[in-house]
């Protein structure tokens, strides 16, 4: 099996979506309010739910290109084997879904029918 493409920064911006279940859900609500508050990102919901095109339950983290070199690295050291899609914004969101999808940890399947082009 080929391993997940790890992020690179060719892009202006990116979500990273935490992905977590119900025995990690403290722990990614930590490391995201973390990650809002150590580089001043968006941060959304902790969703203890299905939303959107993610098949686990997730949050999204909004940064830029200007954040990314010492975003990730600090990411991938604290999220504590957590799986994160680094994705980024192109206006395509199938594209950036697939051809512009990085991961931290192991990829998780992502449902593309409801994203459009």
């Amino acid at each position: 099996m080929e391993s997940p493409k790890r992020p690179v920064n060719i892009h202006k911006g990116y979500h990273a979506h935490v992905y977590f279940d119900q025995e990690t859900v403290a722990f990614a609500s930590d490391l995201c309010k973390e990650a809002g508050e150590t580089f001043g990102l968006k941060v959304g919901r902790v969703h203890q739910k299905l939303v959107g095109p993610h098949t686990k339950w997730s949050c999204q983290i909004t940064f830029s290109h200007k954040v990314f070199d010492a975003f990730i690295p600090w990411l991938d050291e604290y999220r504590g084997g957590l799986s994160v899609l680094v994705h980024g914004l192109t206006g395509n969101d199938i594209d950036d879904h697939t051809k512009y999808a990085y991961w931290l940890g192991d990829s998780i399947d992502i449902d593309l029918k409801g994203l459009s082009a």
